[in-house]
């Protein structure tokens, strides 16, 4: 599939849409994590998003009978629920690590693993153009992860180790979001959507209130306290999700992903501009192969 026949298509709009919001919700959560732990800026996330998604669902459905969900929605909606929990603290520890640039680029090895997956678990075509692209990300990642010293350690930092980590669960995210919404007998690609979202955040709601209680139960007044910042995050991050889940009902998981690293380059603005950070040479030259590597999986069929 060739971008250039689907440039008016509405996944590369929804896509768009969650690349921009996802980056700036993420620099809100690095921002939130210096007065609370990653857990509860994860929680964040969900419990001051779910209102939002609850109503999204409730406007798109009003007068519409909803449609019955089974057992493949359940099951993708509660291991998509966990893992995607489970790599946001990642990445949220990561940025306590690394800056907010490079941290990011740790998790750009999400477009391959998902391209990987897709091959080996649904059967998903890639070109050899594809491969190819595949190939240069890695190699830019890989220049990413050496030591400041030059040397291949680095690979093996703990830094590497969450960055790796979060991708491969997001990967797997991503194709439970597509499944569970596919596996909904409805013909509108934005309700299934907005039901699998609802879902989804609401048992996360759950599972990360469960996290941070057992953890540490005096963090949910810190969490009170910075409400501003809070609410903030859970609509970025809420209006994002809607992006991202009706992207992948309407396309493949590895397409939209592709297109979504166009959130690198405004992960770069707001590292520079914002955090101030300032990347290495090297880190420059890794971050831009991946940049070359996303141009070519984005040209190949």
């Amino acid at each position: 599939m060739a971008l250039d026949d689907q440039v008016l298509e509405p996944w590369i709009a929804w896509t768009l849409l969650a690349a921009a919001l996802q980056s700036v919700r993420t620099a809100a959560q690095k921002q939130l994590n210096k007065d609370i732990s990653a857990e509860g800026a994860t929680l964040v996330r969900y419990l001051f998003g779910l209102p939002f998604a609850l109503l999204y669902l409730a406007v798109l459905t009003r007068g519409i009978e909803m449609p019955r969900v089974g057992l493949v929605f359940v099951l993708a909606v509660l291991s998509a629920g966990f893992l995607q929990i489970l790599a946001t603290v990642l990445l949220v520890r990561l940025f306590k690590l690394r800056n907010f640039a490079v941290g990011s680029t740790y998790v750009r090895a999400e477009i391959l693993v998902t391209a990987i997956l897709g091959v080996f678990l649904f059967s998903d075509w890639v070109s050899p153009l594809g491969w190819l692209a595949i190939l240069v990300c890695a190699s830019g990642l890989l220049l990413v992860n050496l030591t400041g010293s030059g040397r291949w350690g680095g690979l093996f930092s703990q830094s590497a180790a969450y960055g790796l980590t979060a991708s491969i669960a997001f990967s797997l995210t991503s194709l439970l979001i597509r499944e569970a919404s596919l596996s909904i007998n409805i013909d509108s690609a934005v309700i299934a959507a907005a039901m699998t979202l609802a879902a989804m955040v609401c048992i996360q709601t759950v599972m990360s209130l469960l996290l941070v209680v057992v953890r540490n139960s005096s963090e949910l007044g810190l969490i009170m306290h910075h409400w501003r910042p809070s609410l903030f995050i859970g609509i970025t991050g809420i209006i994002g999700s809607i992006g991202w889940f009706t992207a992948f009902t309407l396309e493949r998981a590895a397409y939209v992903k592709t297109l979504g690293q166009v959130e690198f380059f405004i992960s770069l603005l707001i590292s520079y501009y914002f955090f101030k950070e300032r990347p290495s040479r090297r880190e420059w030259i890794g971050m831009l192969l991946l940049v070359l590597g996303v141009i070519l999986l984005l040209a190949s069929d």
